[in-house]
């Protein structure tokens, strides 16, 4: 079968991660560091990304690098030095936590060469995937484990065929920054966790519209599950917004393709947990609401966390009332046992 070739009834069983960024919205910290490698919490984002895709049973992963990316390759492999040094301090839990990174899945390597869109970037994995529908997934969007977004889109892609997209409802005044979906409704029951209304077929798409001109406020988030006749497309898209291939643009076509060659694009309406670390506030934001989520962090930080914000109030004079609770210790924390 060719690259290009469709497999309507093929599972999804490899994941593409585009990882070529320059995460220039991050520096100077992303001078010398992969964007990807800023940690969140105690791991970094693209470690949350591949055991995303690890609980959705995939455990093929093309990791589409750059220049400077070096740090990714190494994270996801073995680090004999270090493993040793734990055993030898009989440290299992970061052993384990090392070890971790390596064992989510077979992960592979190839480079984009020059950033020319993520459409560009997809096509890096044309050889890699060889013919079968698979999975790409963006670093800036982490979606909560306990939300099962990518196996729901697998079961949609299993049961509808034609490629997937996430879609989430979004402020309208914001919708020009992401792309866009015009979209109708589909008889789509029984799939997965998905309820009525969680599915809809795609009609139009749009890439970072005027807000006046948006066909509506359901933006398209990072996680794809694309038919392979994709590549055909985006070797014939020309460049669009920013002089770069989109993604969007090709999903475009498929959108309005025989579904016999691989074309329909349905949507899943994302209703879950997700953080954004595509910015410096949204990240901070993202390592506030992880850590809370700790069982070994959160009922310490969440409460230390309250305090700090209460004496905020109080130095920025905005709630004076704040002041005795702020002076009071928190159930729970250090300070009050």
């Amino acid at each position: 079968m060719s690259a290009n070739s469709t497999n309507t009834s093929a599972p999804v069983r490899k994941a593409v991660i585009p990882v070529a960024g320059r995460g220039t919205r991050f520096l100077p910290a992303t001078k010398a560091m992969p964007k990807e490698m800023l940690p969140v919490v105690d791991k970094p984002a693209v470690e949350y990304v591949v055991e995303e895709v690890s609980g959705a049973g995939i455990t093929d992963v093309l990791l589409v690098t750059g220049r400077g990316k070096g740090a990714i390759e190494d994270h996801f492999d073995h680090t004999r030095e270090l493993e040793t040094a734990l055993e030898r301090k009989g440290d299992t839990e970061k052993l384990e936590a090392v070890k971790r990174s390596t064992n989510l899945a077979h992960i592979h390597f190839v480079r984009q060469g020059e950033p020319k869109g993520l459409g560009h970037a997809v096509l890096q994995g044309k050889d890699h995937v060889a013919g079968e529908p698979f999975a790409v997934l963006l670093g800036d969007d982490l979606i909560d484990a306990r939300d099962p977004l990518l196996t729901d889109m697998i079961a949609v892609r299993e049961r509808l065929g034609g490629s997937v997209v996430a879609l989430l409802e979004v402020d309208p005044a914001q919708i020009n920054l992401y792309g866009a979906a015009a979209v109708e409704g589909v008889e789509a029951t029984g799939i997965g966790s998905l309820g009525e209304g969680d599915v809809v077929r795609v009609t139009e798409l749009v890439e970072k519209p005027p807000v006046d001109e948006a066909p509506s406020n359901l933006a398209v988030i990072g996680r794809y599950v694309l038919d392979p006749a994709v590549f055909g497309v985006l070797e014939n898209t020309a460049p669009g917004r920013g002089g770069e291939i989109q993604l969007t643009d090709a999903l475009q076509t498929l959108a309005g393709m025989d579904p016999a060659e691989g074309g329909g694009v349905y949507g899943v309406v994302f209703r879950g947990r997700r953080y954004d670390t595509g910015d410096k506030l949204d990240y901070l934001k993202a390592v506030v609401q992880l850590a809370c989520d700790r069982e070994d962090l959160g009922p310490d930080f969440g409460a230390w966390l309250g305090e700090y914000v209460a004496r905020r109030r109080v130095e920025l004079g905005s709630d004076p009332d704040a002041a005795g609770r702020a002076a009071e210790p928190v159930p729970g924390t250090p300070s009050a046992r």
